[in-house]
């Protein structure tokens, strides 16, 4: 009897095994996705057994609907190991960091380097793919597939569905107004299905790579010049722009945090605005965007990237433009301007084998700066606080706040470990940041000099048991949202654009976002151009030198 059960079980039709793997999937991988439905019921989710049951069969259907778009008859295994063990990858990182793998994040998993990409894979998650990706994974490798023809396998697996499908319909319009109800009250549902939502999004993603291959760059900085204003003037202007690195601004003591966090920047004379939110909650969105004339309501990436973005405005305006990365790139905004990564540089006391620190930018800048004669921008891409191996991102001198947790694996650390290594990264940045206007302080004898700092997005460190970053912003907290903006004017520059240093202090509390750089930047830089919104200017209400008073336009190149 036993041996014919186990015969049974290694041989079976490939619909048969279709079911057991959806359910497996459905059932094992999915834990975040069932227990936040079953909070989403209410206090009495006994109740809705009907919904419940219609709930589950709908997500099995979706999933083995899925499955079976790929499942032709010679490759079904191949298939259900491929989903088994991705879904059991994808489900490590719902149900320990409540990471969602939507569009943005399926960007930065593409776009990953191979430094990046290894802080992400641990013992614990080998353990979860082992356990409930590989094991299940060698049982449907020993499975025999009771194989029909083609014709028969198709006829099979549309009957299967078909049926399916009508079972699920008539549940969901006897439970319609509970579906209505929960799912309306509850969006995030639709994000944590496991495998659905990470391959739609994948699909996503990859028709955006198709749909950008088939655009031109729209010229929307092509009436960009340089106001009269820099002429008169016989010193060149030289801002650099820091883009920050997953910092939150929750963690600054600029901002009120407890903890001294920065103990550089608050001897010198900034201008810090704390109330600051990013656009999006991941690099792949956020970056593009603080670089677009497109506001946060109408922003895509795939769009962003057929646009010309604040760097082009600069070069079309006969300024000199270099990015220099410390980051795994600058996800498009530097493709038509200067650039270099400096990743992988090999610096004696700036890398090591885990990358570089974020000093390796000023790093030989001088061979640059020295040989300048024309108005700059220098954009420095941090790799700042990027987690989950925070430990890493900073020298060990830094290392203030102990116990710092010292694993990618956050999760298994203690909230205040995760905590102490954060705020070492910041603590890091902060004297990074002040590296950066002591080296153009150096230089305001040659340049009218400035910088602006401003982090990309935030950070979640285990509030509410989420890690990291990358949620929608519907659903992200306001940890992943607010970030700093930092702002460090020379007295030239103040000078050139007579800008009153008290006013912009006593309107630094006011709510801004991603949306004031490209405004902000322009009008520091004296660039006239169409795009240019004074109201999204933190500088103008407090510049005297504004439009207003401004004379006739430079041609691009005109000195």
């Amino acid at each position: 009897m036993l041996s014919e059960n186990i015969n049974k079980f290694k041989l079976m039709s490939a619909n048969r095994l279709l079911i057991l793997v959806t359910l497996y999937i459905v059932i094992v991988n999915n834990n975040t996705l069932w227990s936040t439905f079953w909070t989403a019921l209410g206090e009495n989710p006994q109740s809705h057994l009907f919904f419940v049951i219609s709930f589950v069969m709908f997500i099995m259907v979706m999933t083995l609907m899925l499955l079976s778009l790929f499942s032709f008859t010679h490759i079904i295994k191949p298939v259900a190991i491929i989903a088994l063990m991705s879904s059991s990858i994808v489900a490590y990182y719902i149900d320990n960091m409540h990471v969602i793998f939507s569009v943005s994040m399926m960007q930065n998993v593409f776009e990953t380097n191979a430094r990046e990409a290894s802080d992400l894979f641990n013992l614990a998650i080998l353990t979860q793919v082992t356990i409930f990706g590989v094991l299940p994974s060698i049982l449907v490798w020993l499975v025999k597939i009771n194989r029909k023809t083609v014709p028969a396998e198709f006829i099979s697996r549309i009957k299967l569905l078909s049926v399916s499908l009508l079972v699920v319909a008539l549940t969901i319009f006897w439970t319609y107004k509970e579906y209505t109800l929960v799912l309306r009250e509850n969006r995030e549902l639709s994000y944590m299905v496991n495998p659905v939502f990470p391959v739609v999004s994948l699909v996503k993603y990859g028709r955006s790579l198709n749909k950008e291959k088939n655009r031109s760059v729209a010229p929307v900085f092509n009436d960009a010049s340089r106001y009269s204003i820099v002429k008169n003037d016989q010193k060149k202007n030289l801002l650099i722009m820091v883009v920050g690195e997953t910092a939150r601004a929750e963690n600054f003591s600029l901002n009120g945090y407890a903890r001294e966090t920065n103990p550089q920047l608050k001897k010198l004379d900034i201008i810090n605005y704390p109330n600051t939110s990013s656009c999006g909650t991941a690099t792949a969105k956020s970056v593009p965007c603080m670089f677009s004339d497109l506001t946060k309501n109408d922003f895509s990436v795939s769009d962003a990237k057929q646009r010309e973005n604040l760097l082009d405005g600069f070069s079309n305006a006969g300024i000199s433009v270099l990015w220099r990365d410390n980051n795994s790139s600058c996800k498009g905004v530097c493709a038509r301007v200067e650039s270099e990564s400096l990743l992988d540089f090999k610096v004696e006391d700036l890398c090591n084998e885990d990358g570089c620190r974020d000093e390796i930018l000023l790093y030989k800048l001088d061979e640059y700066v020295n040989s300048l004669d024309n108005d700059t921008v220098i954009v420095l891409h941090q790799m700042g606080s990027h987690g989950p191996a925070y430990y890493k991102r900073y020298p060990a001198e830094f290392e203030k706040f102990t116990p710092a947790c010292d694993v990618s694996s956050v999760h298994n650390c203690k909230q205040q470990e995760i905590v102490n290594a954060y705020d070492n990264t910041i603590l890091y940045t902060d004297y990074f940041l002040s590296k950066v206007i002591d080296y153009l302080k150096v230089r305001s004898d040659r340049f009218n000099t400035a910088m602006i700092y401003m982090s990309d997005h935030g950070e979640s460190l285990g509030e509410n048991g989420i890690y990291l970053h990358g949620l929608p912003n519907f659903m992200a907290p306001h940890q992943q949202t607010h970030v700093p903006f930092i702002v460090w004017l020379s007295d030239s520059i103040r000078h050139q654009n007579q800008v009153d240093i008290a006013c912009l202090k006593d309107n630094s509390q006011h709510p801004y976002s991603h949306d004031n750089l490209v405004h902000s930047a322009l009008g520091l830089m004296n660039v006239s151009t169409a795009v240019y919104e004074q109201s999204k200017d933190v500088f103008a209400a407090c510049s005297k030198s504004k439009i207003a008073t401004r004379s006739s336009p430079l041609k691009s190149g005109s000195s």
